[in-house]
């Protein structure tokens, strides 16, 4: 097993290391943060209980077979099958562990808040389960000081004198709480995890930040060691961040197209200061998925909350919104209607190498193209599963009475393409990507192409006798 190599992965990463400290650790929460953190805590040497409430879930995992779309993730969860436990069970797998890491949800609410209610059920758990000290991490994305509250909420029902089979009172279980936020992208998490720019720990005393450092040992990785509200503010800060950057180069896209400037040349030139870097410096229809637009709500309510206006993080989210329709207004400006029009959709996922759709373009702009009337014929080579939840299969044959559109999901881009009136590429998949620019003109009954990602040259297009519309590109 040990032969097996993983083509993302530094060498270093491939190969499990044999640690003398090995500690029993659980998981709560098996989505991208929870399994993720898990399966490489496993291939770092520690012996994890990955721990859900979802039944199906559960039993896909115990077969070797991950819930999630996530590059070599598979891989290593048979890699290290001898070390990883999955089960519905929290009682079991919170009571003798030596760390439990929480990774469930914290949903974004209507008002931009933080929903914390699968941390606090979690908390209750291993408070009411916990039979020697442990440390508990959370590393589920929270407001700051919420990892205070969790570890006052942990010792609220720790049980008390008097109650029946008191073993926390007994043996004067400690429980104390750290924070150690997650850095991952969805598509590389894996690469992320175990070749870490850094690693966060946020602790209020030396034995939590020990017991961290020793978790962490064997990952040969930067740590930082700061409090705890520090750590969550940490989180918050670089997601905002990354977000603001995003938003901005957008927002000089938008303006370049006014002033005859492209884009792309632009974030070149500005690539090269090492202050500023050639990171997230891609125009394009926004930024999506499960981190950038809620963190970036949730920093925005909690400065609120605390009497502070945080204007660039206000400014970022305001451009962002703007951005993922700005390719159908500029359609709707080009085209009397879309109502009888075969639309090709290219790409449903909010980025390439995921089947994550939170937050995705195609989310605002399916719906409008389906209010307008336009047979959509939609191609992801992996959100289509995830996408039809959302937006059944239809078809006007089966209802002609039906004045709005149809939508049917297509295997390749080319049967998305043909005799198409309109074509928008939402996602740069390597598969969208491989297409020329010669086979829009060959395969759609007018070559007519909304590009939300820069994928083509403009210049290639034209000699294609292409129509073709970008981001801050004239």
């Amino acid at each position: 097993m040990d032969n097996i190599t993983f083509k993302t992965l530094a060498p270093e990463t491939q190969i499990p290391k044999t640690i003398p400290y090995p500690l029993n650790i659980a998981v709560a929460g098996t989505g991208y943060v929870g399994l993720v953190s898990g399966v490489c805590l496993a291939h770092r040497g520690h012996h994890v209980t990955c721990v859900d409430i979802n039944v199906k879930k559960i039993t896909m995992m115990q077969q070797g077979i991950s819930p999630i779309y996530e590059q070599d993730l598979e891989e290593l969860m048979f890699l290290n099958n001898d070390r990883l436990t999955y089960t519905t069970d929290y009682k079991l797998a919170y009571k003798n562990a030596d760390v439990i890491f929480i990774g469930v949800g914290t949903p974004e609410q209507p008002d931009g808040s933080a929903n914390l209610s699968y941390i606090a059920t979690v908390a209750r758990q291993i408070a009411e389960t916990v039979e020697k000290n442990c440390l508990v991490v959370v590393k589920s994305t929270v407001p700051v000081g919420t990892n205070d509250k969790v570890e006052q909420f942990i010792k609220d029902f720790l049980p008390r004198n008097g109650e029946k089979n008191n073993i926390a009172d007994q043996n004067n279980i400690e429980v104390e709480v750290a924070s150690n936020p997650e850095f991952l992208a969805q598509g590389t998490a894996v690469r992320d995890t175990l070749e870490a720019a850094r690693i966060i720990i946020g602790t209020e005393s030396k034995t939590a930040e020990e017991t961290l450092i020793n978790v962490y040992k064997p990952f040969s990785l930067p740590i930082v060691s700061v409090s705890r509200r520090s750590a969550e503010m940490i989180k918050y800060a670089s997601n905002d961040f990354l977000a603001l950057k995003i938003s901005y180069i957008n927002d000089i896209a938008n303006l370049c197209e006014l002033v005859g400037a492209d884009i792309q040349d632009v974030a070149k030139g500005m690539g090269y200061d090492t202050r500023i870097g050639n990171k997230f410096l891609n125009a394009g229809i926004g930024y999506g998925g499960s981190c950038f637009p809620k963190d970036t709500k949730a920093l925005d309510y909690l400065a609120k909350q605390n009497g502070y206006e945080l204007r660039t993080v206000k400014a970022a989210i305001e451009v962002n919104i703007d951005q993922k329709i700005l390719l159908y207004k500029k359609a709707c400006q080009r085209l009397i209607t879309f109502s009888g029009l075969k639309v090709a959709v290219l790409g449903l996922t909010f980025k390439p190498g995921t089947d994550d759709l939170r937050e995705a373009p195609s989310l605002e702009n399916v719906p409008l193209l389906l209010g307008q009337g336009a047979d959509i014929y939609a191609y992801d080579p992996v959100g289509i599963e995830n996408f039809q939840r959302r937006f059944p299969e239809t078809s006007k044959e089966c209802d002609s009475s039906n004045s709005k559109g149809s939508i049917k999901y297509v295997k390749t881009v080319e049967e998305a393409l043909l005799d198409a009136n309109v074509c928008f590429i939402f996602t740069e998949w390597e598969e969208i990507k491989t297409i020329q620019p010669a086979d829009y003109k060959k395969l759609m009954h007018t070559a007519l192409v909304y590009d939300g990602r820069n994928i083509y040259s403009v210049e290639n297009m034209k000699e294609s006798s292409v129509e073709y519309y970008s981001i801050g590109r004239k």
